[in-house]
């Protein structure tokens, strides 16, 4: 195969832009399409010590601009591309709930998560779970066109108390 030509798969998969059918519902999502320099943090919930890290963030309109996929690109000096792809994750318009389907996946770290998006705000909340059950909330709390700020947090009684996990800051590089 030409590597420097699309995968039938990528050509299958990728839509020019966002379906006819509800194009305001789509554009919740639709306002991260791009590619973003990202600076983040994470807790590590075992030691309670917190770090840094960069990655790149690109995302695009699938299933002919009926859902939004991302992936997080680390850099790496072992891969021929110079890059990991360390998780993606999928966001599906769902017309008959009014509401966002959102599934992600990390394998390098063992996390897959479930949410429901809805508008919060100036932003969008995403509840659901995570792999080992716990409640989780990401929030979106702002996106601008060339910036965005998102947060996790995680639930360890069952959505009575939150604890901030993570924190991303976005600047779009296109």
């Amino acid at each position: 195969m030409d590597a420097r030509r699309p995968s039938r798969l990528a050509e299958a998969l990728l839509a020019p832009g966002p379906t006819t059918d509800y194009p305001a519902r789509m554009r919740r999502f639709g306002q991260l399409v791009g590619t973003w320099a990202v600076k983040g943090s994470r807790l590590d919930e075992a030691t309670g010590e917190w770090s840094a890290h960069e990655f790149t963030w690109i995302v695009d309109y699938i299933l002919d601009g009926r859902a939004v996929q991302d992936v997080e690109l680390v850099p790496s000096t072992t891969s021929p591309t110079g890059f990991v792809t360390r998780a993606t994750t999928i966001r599906v318009y769902d017309p008959e709930a009014g509401a966002w389907r959102v599934t992600s996946f990390a394998p390098t770290i063992g996390e897959y998560c479930h949410l429901i998006a809805t508008s919060y705000r100036s932003g969008v909340r995403q509840d659901g779970t995570r792999t080992d059950g716990k409640p989780i909330r990401w929030n979106f709390t702002s996106i601008a066109d060339d910036s965005y700020a998102w947060e996790a947090w995680v639930s360890h009684d069952e959505g009575g108390t939150w604890t901030l996990i993570g924190r991303n800051e976005g600047t779009r590089l296109s």
